[in-house]
């Protein structure tokens, strides 16, 4: 089986969010790694070389498949920032309608900038979807 292409390494945040050339996106993705840090209790660590996660957790798939990722992270993408680990729990469907403006992906929430959204709705989201994966995964 694949392993993931995406893990936990000991590259530096700082690093990753001072290289990021828009002052305000980078700005905007300083901010994002308090609120994540505040919101999960967990210090930033690099996934792979472009995303900011924070936590983790051991999946396994009835097919077998199986890893580790961060429960929340961040990257910043070329047009948005990308908001990963944002997992159903009962009430997100209210609280992503509160959100402000964003675009929902496959697996992420696409954001322009962290003043398109409401930051406190941001983090009951973040805080309710840990909740959820470590209910759901230990």
């Amino acid at each position: 089986m694949a392993e993931n292409k995406t893990k936990a390494t000991e590259a530096s945040v700082e690093s990753y969010l001072s290289a990021i050339e828009d002052e305000g996106r980078r700005k905007d993705c300083e901010d994002l790694a308090k609120l994540m840090t505040r919101a999960t209790k967990q210090k930033p660590k690099m996934w792979g070389t472009s995303i900011v996660g924070f936590g983790s957790y051991h999946y396994k798939y009835e097919s077998g498949r199986e890893g580790d990722s961060c429960l929340v992270g961040f990257s910043s993408r070329k047009g948005d920032i990308s908001i990963y680990g944002l997992v159903n729990f009962s009430g997100q469907d209210t609280l992503f309608a509160k959100l402000g403006k964003h675009k929902m992906g496959k697996g992420c929430v696409y954001v322009h900038k962290l003043g398109d959204i409401d930051s406190k709705v941001l983090e009951k989201l973040i805080v309710g979807s840990v909740v959820e994966r470590k209910r759901t995964y230990g």
